[in-house]
């Protein structure tokens, strides 16, 4: 894989963070697995006008620090040290960002005026496997003497059929001299996936007592009725929310009805 590694913790300083609008209460969004904070530009545009808008690199994506190991807790005060009790923030997180976005909340509840979970529960998932195909053929394209995004396209198509997914993954892909490397910690992912995939039920207990939106795709299996009960536990003021004709990347497959939900709940 190429690309230098920063291998100290992460720390608020070393997290990427794109702002828009520079007025109002702020909004925060974070991102899922392989993901980069503008993969929310589209979303944050709606609320730029009348907030400040922080689209943050997760730690090990994006242009964010890489770190030597990875906990949920952990990525939660990196990502957390970035606000100030007195100005807390509107709190918006999809699928890992979700997770992070959640541990913030339990673990600095006075940061977060309110909570947006988007396609994710406080559970353990048992997947995994399929994304470290993605991590391996990643990893293979990128030691290989090739360029060029449309060779990194055809590369991955055995390993992501879906046209969607690998163009989200494609953008990860950055020039470097003469070459190309990707924007992830590939070996760090790879390495940590199980607790990726999972849910930390024993370093985050208690609840969070501020209002929550709980977003999922009607196409998607990563919110559903057998996890309301973990998710009322952590959050009683939570509301839930189904989008028809969505799946897990429910605010890029139905980008207006996300933006109206999100408008009614924020306001």
């Amino acid at each position: 894989m190429g690309g230098c590694c920063q291998t100290a913790p992460v720390s608020a300083t070393q997290l990427n963070v794109t702002r828009l609008g520079d007025r109002g209460p702020i909004i925060a969004f974070c991102h899922g697995l392989f993901g980069r904070g503008k993969n929310w530009t589209q979303i944050a545009k709606a609320f730029a006008d009348d907030h400040r808008v922080l689209l943050i690199d997760m730690p090990n994506h994006g242009r964010s620090g890489w770190t030597e190991g990875f906990a949920y807790a952990d990525s939660a005060d990196d990502v957390a040290a970035l606000f100030g009790a007195d100005d807390p923030v509107t709190l918006i997180g999809h699928s890992m960002g979700g997770k992070i976005a959640m541990a913030i909340a339990l673990r600095h509840p006075e940061l977060v005026s309110r909570l947006v979970v988007v396609d994710v529960s406080p559970v353990a998932y048992e997947s995994g496997r399929e994304f470290l195909g993605y991590i391996d053929t990643m990893r293979a394209w990128i030691s290989a003497p090739r360029s060029g995004v449309t060779r990194a396209d055809e590369a991955l198509r055995g390993a992501v059929p879906n046209t969607t997914v690998r163009s989200f993954l494609l953008q990860n892909l950055r020039r470097e001299g003469d070459g190309w490397r990707w924007m992830l910690n590939l070996d760090l992912l790879s390495k940590h996936m199980s607790e990726l995939a999972g849910w930390p039920a024993d370093e985050l207990r208690g609840s969070y007592p501020g209002p929550v939106l709980w977003i999922g795709g009607a196409n998607s299996a990563y919110v559903a009725d057998d996890y309301a009960t973990a998710m009322e536990a952590l959050f009683p003021r939570v509301r839930r929310v189904t989008i028809k004709g969505a799946g897990h990347w429910v605010h890029s497959e139905q980008p207006a009805v996300f933006v109206e939900v999100l408008k009614r709940f924020v306001s």
